[in-house]
């Protein structure tokens, strides 16, 4: 049976040469559909009708999102650039075209790529508006022979709501690992009230995450792009700051955020990612095309991560949160097994030894050990937060800080030093 195909190439003076030898040859694909522009194209592939979308590089409001859409209805992708145009080439693998041809080869060779992205493409359609479902197929990096994908771990710090203390968490891991000599991207992916750059006294209506993930949108992101984007801290910390008003939180789709994260991983050793809470579907909106969606940002952070730390509070209350957190977590991504951290451990809101019944009650309702237990610290968590400075920097020798040092060393595979020893200082008598 031939391949159903759209095509999108308007405006190039070869597209009716192109569309006539494909349907007069016997290549094995049919043209269903001629699309005007991106619009035509994702509402057509919204129908089912087509198995290929054929398009040009130069398709007006081509970016990674309409990409990711068409891959989500089961429409496999492949591009056309003019001869010799390599930047135009690169643009279309940045946003998910594995399949880019010049568009003056012959039909047999554009007809073979598209049974080729056919064949490769997922095995059932999806609905291209529902959270998850574009999620295994958004920012798919190219071929390693033409684009490497660097080795940096990405650790997502995800946690329920009620401030059980993910910024702290994410901040100290990320300076910690830093302090160790592993090169580090901060990066403040919450939709909700992300805050690290007050938290460090950066200043918080810089692009950041926002304008990383507008590039990656249009194909334009490179590591050059973050590292202008990103703080720089100290030589081996930089941070992507994130969005100054949480009604900005559209700018964060799902597909660009995949893309940002692939591209830090070729820029750091360790990319360190504060999440929101929020795992829930969001609502159904009554429109005919696909919505945007708030939690799919955190959805697409937790698929890429190499490592899910889970950060939890040590009060009844916020550990009930994260038994249910965890559940939800597990539905929506079953093959995640999360880090369990219990934050703010400390006598008083739990009978007896607090880490001996936390571990317990966790063990019992939810399955899962503690990996850490942070000590609550709140002297020296106010006196970071009031400097606009990390622990290590206003209270070196809390016992906080010693806690992020060794999940650091953990998460960052980095062997943690070990302490030095004070030497006595000899006191002489006078004799």
């Amino acid at each position: 049976m031939a391949v159903q195909v759209f095509t999108a190439v308007t405006g190039a003076a070869w597209e009716s040469a192109l569309v006539g030898a494909l349907d007069r040859s016997d290549h094995g694909v049919t043209v269903v559909r001629r699309c005007v522009d991106v619009s035509d194209l994702l509402a057509a592939a919204a129908t089912g009708t087509g198995q290929a979308a054929l398009l040009s590089a130069e398709l007006r409001r081509l970016d990674g999102d309409a990409v990711a859409r068409l891959t989500a209805a089961g429409v496999a992708v492949v591009g056309l650039v003019e001869p010799g145009d390599e930047r135009a080439a690169e643009r279309l693998r940045q946003l998910g075209v594995l399949h880019v041809l010049p568009a003056d080869s012959d039909a047999e060779v554009i007809a073979q790529a598209l049974r080729e992205a056919v064949a490769g493409a997922p095995a059932a359609p999806r609905d291209i508006a529902d959270t998850q479902a574009a999620l295994p197929a958004l920012g798919l990096p190219a071929p390693e022979a033409e684009r490497p994908v660097g080795r940096g771990r990405l650790v997502a710090v995800w946690g329920p709501t009620g401030a059980p203390g993910r910024t702290t968490v994410a901040v100290g891991v990320a300076d910690e690992a830093a302090r160790l000599g592993v090169s580090t991207l901060l990066v403040d992916a919450d939709v909700y009230g992300g805050v690290i750059a007050q938290v460090l006294g950066l200043l918080d209506d810089s692009p950041g995450l926002a304008g990383a993930a507008r590039q990656a949108g249009t194909g334009t992101l490179d590591a050059a792009s973050l590292v202008r984007l990103a703080w720089a801290v100290r030589p081996q910390l930089r941070v992507l700051t994130g969005l100054a008003r949480a009604d900005r939180w559209p700018e964060l789709r799902p597909g660009a955020v995949t893309t940002v994260l692939e591209e830090a991983r070729r820029l750091a050793e360790l990319t360190v990612v504060d999440c929101a809470f929020n795992l829930e579907d969001d609502e159904e909106l009554s429109f005919d095309t696909a919505a945007p969606r708030r939690n799919g940002a955190t959805l697409a952070v937790l698929e890429a991560a190499d490592t899910v730390v889970c950060v939890s509070g040590a009060d009844p209350v916020a550990l009930q949160r994260s038994v249910r957190a965890l559940d939800d977590l597990r539905e929506v991504l079953p093959d995640v097994s999360p880090v369990l951290v219990v934050n703010q451990v400390r006598r008083g809101p739990v009978a007896g030894d607090p880490r001996r019944e936390i571990a317990a009650a966790m063990e019992r309702f939810s399955g899962r050990d503690i990996a850490f237990f942070l000590p609550a610290d709140r002297r020296a968590t106010d006196a970071a937060l009031a400097a606009g400075r990390t622990l290590a920097e206003v209270a070196p020798g809390s016992a906080l800080r010693a806690g992020l040092r060794s999940m650091a060393s953990v998460l960052s595979q980095v062997p943690e030093p070990a302490p030095q020893r004070r030497g006595l200082r000899r006191i002489r008598r006078a004799g």
